[in-house]
C-alpha cells in the first residue's frame, strides 16, 4: 500500500511538470487555456504540499494571502539550427549560443576570489554583482578597495566616467549587525554617487506584525534575494557563492566563467536592474528609500507590488527571448542565402571571426513570490524525461528537496548520485542556539529520504553520498546530466538554487542550464563533478548508526514544522 502511494505521488509530480510544459507551448492567443492548465497544475502541487506540510501559524502568515497568478512566457518558433534534445527550453527563456572556448570552469574558492579581483580591476564599462550579502572581513574590504580603485581611474579618465557599478543584495541579511554589507558600501556611494548603485531587496512576505515579531537573525527565513551573479563588462561569473571570506577560502562551491559574452552579460545586467528597481535603494546616510513612484515591498499593497515586479522581470526575459529569436532567424536565413560564408570571409580578413556556437546557455529564473516558476518547470521536466540508464549527479549544500523533486527521483528511470553535506561540513555546524540543531535536522531529513529509497528497493539506482573534508564547509549545488551510454555530461545546471522548498517557493533564484556538444567542455564539467564526489562517502544504513548522527527527539518533532524555512 505504501509503495502504491509513493508511486502515485511520483505520477502526480510528473503529470504536474508535463502539464506546465505543455501549457508553455500553447500557441499565442490561447492565454485563457494556458492559465487554466497552469491552475490545474498548481492545484495538483498545492494538494500534495498540503498533505506534507505542517507549519506553525506565525511562520506561515506570509503564505496565507492569495497567490500571484503564474504568467508563462509566450512560446517561440525558432529556426531548426543547433539542434539538440534540450531545445524545448528556449520556448520559455532566451537561448544564447556561444563557443565552448569562452567557458571556463573554476574549481576552488581561492581561484574564484582572485578572478573577482582581476575582473574588477580590468572593468571599463560595468560591474554588476548580485549576492545574498557582502561580508565585513579583510578579504571583503579588499574587494571594495578594488572597486574604489577602478572607479577612481574611471573618474580621472578624460571626459565623463564610463564605469557604472550596480550591487544587489538582500535587505535582511545585508543589514544584520552594526557592521554589515551596507556600512561596507556606503563609502563608495559617498565618493562616487553618480556611478554606484546599491539595491537591497526586501521580500514582500515579511510585513506587518510578522516583521515586528521575528528576531533579526531569523527574519531571513521568510524570503531572500539569493541570486549570485558577478559580471564585468562582457564577462559573467555564475556561482552559488556569496561575497564573504568563507567563500573565498574554505567553503566549497561551484563557479563558471563565461568570457566575451555580451548578450548574456546584457541579460543579467537587465535582470539585476529589474530587481533593483523594485528594491530599496541605499543612501549615503545609511537610510533606504524606494524609487519614485514604486510600490513599497512591505508597506505598500502586496499584490500590486508583486504584479509590478513580475512585469519588470518578465519584460527582461521576453525581450531577450525576442532578440535571440531575431538573431537566430537572421543567422539561419543568411546561411540559406549563402551570405554567411561571405560574412565569415570578411570577418577573417579583419581578424574578428566569431567561433561557431557549440554550447547553449539558458537562464532559468525562479521567483515564486512574483509568480515566476521557470526554473522549477525546467528542473521538473529534466527529471521527468531523463531516460533509463541516464545518470544525474545532483548536489546541494542543504539536502531538503521539495516533495515534487523527491517523488520524481523515486518514481522515474534515471540513475541518481546525490551529493550532500555531512553534518561536519554543514554551514550551521557548531552554530549557537537553535541554529546549532539545523545539521541534525538535515540528518533527519536525509535519513527519512534514505529510508524511502530502501523501502522501494532503489538503493542501486538512487545513491546518496556525503561530502566530507576536514576544515571545510560545503555549499555546492546544481546537477550534471549524462545521457545513456555516455561517459561525459552534456548538460549542467549551475547557480543559486538548492532544490529545496525555499528555492522553489520563497527566495529569488537564478541559474543557467549549459548544454554543450563540445567534448573538451564536457570533460571540464566531468572533472568538476569527479573532484567534488571524490571527497565523499556512500551513505548506507550504518551511516545513521554513528554517534554523530544521533538526532534528539525534539529535533525530530520540530523538523516537519520548520523544514520549509531553511
Amino acid at each position: 500500500m505504501a509503495a502504491r502511494k509513493r508511486k502515485a505521488r511520483a505520477m502526480a509530480a510528473g503529470g504536474a511538470a508535463l502539464w506546465r510544459r505543455f501549457s508553455a507551448w500553447l500557441p499565442r492567443g490561447r492565454l485563457g487555456l494556458t492559465a487554466l492548465l497552469g491552475r490545474l497544475s498548481d492545484r495538483l502541487s498545492r494538494g500534495r504540499d498540503r498533505r506534507t506540510r505542517r507549519s506553525s501559524w506565525l511562520l506561515l502568515a506570509p503564505l496565507l494571502t492569495p497567490p500571484i497568478p503564474v504568467i508563462t512566457a509566450p512560446p517561440c518558433s525558432l529556426c531548426p539550427e543547433g539542434a539538440h534534445r534540450f531545445q524545448w527550453i528556449r520556448n520559455l527563456v532566451p537561448e544564447f549560443g556561444i563557443s565552448s572556448s569562452h567557458i571556463k570552469v573554476l574549481s576552488s574558492p581561492a581561484e574564484f576570489y582572485e578572478l573577482l579581483k582581476v575582473q574588477i580591476k580590468a572593468a571599463k564599462q560595468r560591474v554588476v554583482m548580485a549576492s545574498l550579502y557582502l561580508g565585513t572581513g579583510l578579504l571583503e574590504q579588499e574587494l571594495v578597495d578594488c572597486l574604489e580603485e577602478t572607479l577612481e581611474k574611471s573618474l580621472q579618465a578624460k571626459g565623463s566616467p564610463d564605469l557604472r557599478v550596480s550591487i544587489l543584495l538582500d535587505y535582511t541579511r545585508g543589514s544584520r549587525g552594526r557592521k554589515n554589507s551596507r556600512t561596507m558600501l556606503i563609502p563608495l556611494l559617498q565618493r562616487f554617487p553618480e556611478q554606484v548603485r546599491v539595491s537591497l531587496f526586501h521580500t514582500p512576505n515579511l510585513r506587518g506584525l510578522l516583521r515586528l515579531l521575528i528576531p533579526e537573525r531569523f527574519n531571513e527565513t521568510i524570503g531572500l534575494q539569493h541570486i549570485k551573479v558577478y559580471l564585468f563588462d562582457d564577462n559573467v561569473i555564475l556561482s552559488g557563492a556569496n561575497l564573504s571570506d568563507l567563500y573565498f577560502t574554505n567553503r566549497q562551491d561551484r563557479y563558471v566563467l563565461l568570457r566575451d559574452s555580451p548578450e548574456i552579460a546584457d541579460f543579467f545586467t537587465e535582470l539585476v536592474d529589474a530587481i533593483g528597481d523594485v528594491s530599496l535603494q541605499l543612501q549615503q546616510d545609511d537610510t533606504v528609500q524606494m524609487m519614485e513612484g514604486m510600490v513599497h515591498p512591505y508597506q505598500g499593497d502586496k499584490v500590486a507590488y508583486c504584479e509590478i515586479a513580475n512585469r519588470r522581470v518578465m519584460e527582461v526575459i521576453n525581450s531577450a527571448r525576442t532578440r535571440q529569436e531575431l538573431l537566430h532567424a537572421k543567422t539561419f536565413h543568411s546561411s540559406q542565402a549563402g551570405s554567411s560564408l561571405l560574412s565569415q570571409q570578411g570577418s577573417q580578413a579583419s581578424g574578428s571571426l566569431k567561433p561557431e556556437p557549440d554550447t547553449w546557455i539558458y537562464p532559468l529564473i525562479q521567483m515564486k513570490p512574483f509568480g515566476i516558476q521557470i526554473d522549477e518547470m525546467v528542473t521538473e521536466t529534466l527529471l521527468t524525461e531523463a531516460e533509463r540508464d541516464a545518470r544525474i549527479y545532483l548536489t546541494t549544500g542543504y539536502f531538503n528537496l521539495t516533495q515534487a523533486y523527491m517523488d520524481l527521483i523515486l518514481g522515474t528511470r534515471a540513475e541518481y548520485r546525490i551529493l550532500l553535506a555531512s553534518p561536519e561540513v554543514n554551514g550551521f555546524f557548531g552554530a549557537k542556539g537553535v541554529a546549532g540543531a539545523i545539521p541534525a535536522a538535515y540528518v533527519y531529513i536525509e535519513h527519512q529520504f534514505y529510508s524511502e529509497v530502501c523501502c522501494l528497493q532503489q538503493q542501486e539506482r538512487v545513491q546518496l553520498q556525503e561530502y566530507s573534508r576536514a576544515g571545510w564547509t560545503f555549499h555546492a549545488k546544481g546537477l550534471w546530466l549524462y545521457l545513456a551510454g555516455s561517459d561525459l555530461p552534456c548538460l549542467t545546471l549551475i547557480g543559486s538554487p538548492n532544490f529545496g522548498y525555499r528555492s522553489v517557493h520563497r527566495d529569488l533564484e537564478a541559474q543557467v542550464a549549459i548544454v554543450t556538444e563540445n567534448k573538451a567542455l564536457q570533460q571540464q564539467l566531468h572533472q568538476e563533478q569527479e573532484q567534488l564526489y571524490l571527497c565523499s562517502g556512500v551513505v548506507s544504513t550504518s551511516t545513521f548508526e554513528q554517534p554523530n548522527r544521533y538526532v534528539k527527539l525534539w529535533v525530530k518533532l520540530v523538523t516537519p514544522l520548520i523544514k520549509n524555512f531553511f
